[in-house]
């Protein structure tokens, strides 16, 4: 997948993110090696102690460390919506890695599903394994709902609330819902929870690029949970109404702007209708990239 924006020129360890000064770089170093040292292998520790409460607040204080590390504001708003003693499939918009700190402010214990790829990624992959997130396949949908499904259903039986971002892609506000999550809540008969979030794409620009951006807003708002017995029937509505708060917010949204992104062949998406422009262009994209080659033999 192609893309074409700039990445910052000052790298930090690993090189999967960069920062815009010198200045910025050591900042970062220094912070990092708290963040992804001492902190993170008591965090590891947690995940493999097997109290999973002490697991889950050992989460929100390294999101809080990690927050203050790169000097992210999450302003909150919703909050009075949920019960704290419920269980809920939480349902956020998906903008980056950013994400996963400020729904640390949820007062729910939380689990997730995530990309199979990030599970062989050093760190965050060590941790993903031994905290128990459930692995999803990318390339086979029936076989990513079964794993969730049976993710979702040991993560109620332990009192947590399972995360599972409807969009399933960081693209952009365009990219279609799919119905995974509101399936899921029909199925276990658990309320959906809509979370719109906002501005996590400015944190970290990954996979875009590795920019890196100190100083940013991530906006969380909570909606109305949805009663499971209603769900599938205002998943429409619920998917609009989601994208509507968004593109009202401040910070704004991730736009998906395939000139700039990239056409991301290789990764299943649709573009939602309500965004006729761009899913007319993907529809192009796509129809001229299937066109088979032909010969004139005239020539």
């Amino acid at each position: 997948m192609a893309t074409h924006t700039t990445s910052h020129p000052y790298h930090l360890v690993g090189r999967k993110a960069s920062v815009r000064t010198r200045t910025e770089q050591i900042r970062g170093t220094v912070r990092g090696a708290a963040l992804f040292g001492p902190r993170y292998f008591a965090l590891l520790r947690s995940a493999r102690s097997g109290d999973r409460q002490r697991m889950h607040e050992a989460e929100r204080v390294w999101a809080k460390h990690a927050a203050r590390a790169a000097d992210l504001t999450i302003e909150t708003h919703g909050m009075h919506r949920i019960d704290p003693a419920a269980q809920y499939v939480v349902a956020p918009l998906h903008e980056g890695f950013a994400d996963v700190i400020a729904l640390s402010k949820l007062p729910l214990d939380l689990a997730y599903s995530a990309a199979e790829e990030l599970f062989d990624w050093k760190l965050l992959g060590r941790y993903l394994n031994a905290s128990q997130q459930c692995p999803v396949p990318l390339v086979n949908r029936a076989a990513a709902y079964r794993s969730i499904v049976r993710a979702a259903e040991a993560s109620f039986c332990r009192d947590e609330s399972y995360v599972m971002f409807p969009q399933g892609s960081i693209l952009g506000i365009e990219t279609a819902f799919h119905q995974g999550a509101f399936h899921l809540s029909a199925r276990s008969r658990k309320p959906l929870l809509p979370v719109v979030l906002t501005g996590g794409a400015s944190v970290w620009e990954y996979p875009y690029a590795t920019n890196l951006n100190f100083g940013q807003t991530i906006r969380l708002e909570v909606l109305e949970p949805v009663d499971a017995s209603e769900v599938l029937h205002c998943a429409g509505a619920i998917e609009s109404e989601m994208k509507e708060r968004a593109l009202a917010a401040t910070p704004g949204p991730r736009r998906f702007n395939p000139d700039r992104d990239g056409w991301w062949d290789d990764y299943p998406y649709e573009i939602d209708p309500a965004f006729a422009e761009l899913a007319d262009r993907v529809a192009d994209h796509r129809a001229n990239r299937r066109t088979p080659l032909t010969v004139d033999l005239d020539r």
